[in-house]
């Protein structure tokens, strides 16, 4: 279904991206050993391909269930979520996997189907995976529970509101990325390399354009983000202290040797 000859490499494809390693994300990790480094425009191909192919069965695969569920005559008393739990990045930025804090890794497909909303309606208001549990409380007549932090999305989906329940989105991996996302923002720091990376997600949206390293002109957002990161950060009992790193990068102190991951 998809000749190779017609696969084109992602518009942020690089070979090598700079901070994998200090980002836990080097060649010893399972998604990102499927293909050599530095990246070739060839592998790149080749892994979407592969990966076009899967969407398309998983595809039939769910029209199947779907299929089932008409035939059983509860189609319309059901409500349906899709999703996953992460995206891949075959290729962009250089990477393979889901390790990282780009939007084609941290990003996940949504789609809700059922009685009262309206088909074809798309939602642009950032959310939680999370948010899902939430829907389904509410869809049962239930009343949250005070330690669930997440919120329904039936609010969105029902077009009562346009309006994310959250200000901005919080990302990590282990203990070297964070990441917040706003609107228009998006800052990503490396505690181990001393690096900081800040796209504008409305005019950048495949994130080619790292406006951190001007700091003269994006310094007052870089500090605010900061700000807003480590107020997440308090939120979710994250322990990771990056504001040494934040300040390294800003005073251009370079990274230091890699450490042991």
């Amino acid at each position: 279904m998809y000749p190779l000859e017609d696969i084109e490499v992602p518009e942020n494809f690089i070979p090598e991206y700079p901070y994998a390693e200090y980002a836990g994300s080097d060649g010893t990790l399972r998604d990102e050993m499927l293909a050599p480094y530095p990246r070739t425009e060839y592998a790149v191909k080749k892994n979407r391909q592969e990966y076009y192919a899967i969407v398309s069965h998983m595809d039939a695969q769910i029209g199947r269930i779907l299929d089932a569920l008409k035939a059983s005559g509860e189609a319309d008393n059901t409500y349906i979520f899709f999703t996953s739990d992460h995206g891949l990045a075959v290729g962009e930025h250089g990477f393979l996997g889901k390790q990282n804090m780009y939007e084609n890794s941290i990003r996940v497909p949504l789609i809700m189907t059922g009685a009262g909303l309206e088909a074809g309606k798309q939602v642009e208001a950032p959310v939680y995976l999370q948010d899902i549990m939430a829907t389904t409380l509410e869809l049962a007549g239930l009343k949250k529970p005070a330690q669930v932090e997440f919120n329904s999305l039936l609010p969105l989906a029902s077009g009562k509101t346009d309006k994310s329940a959250y200000d901005a989105i919080y990302g990590c991996y282990f203990s070297v990325q964070r990441m917040i996302r706003t609107d228009k923002f998006k800052m990503i720091i490396y505690p181990a390399a001393n690096r900081v990376r800040l796209y504008d997600m409305q005019e950048d949206p495949f994130e080619v354009n790292d406006l951190a390293e001007d700091k003269e002109h994006h310094g007052e957002l870089l500090h605010e983000m900061l700000t807003r990161l480590i107020k997440l950060q308090k939120e979710m009992n994250d322990p990771i202290d990056v504001r040494p790193a934040f300040d390294n990068f800003m005073n251009d102190v370079p990274p230091p040797p890699l450490p042991s991951l």
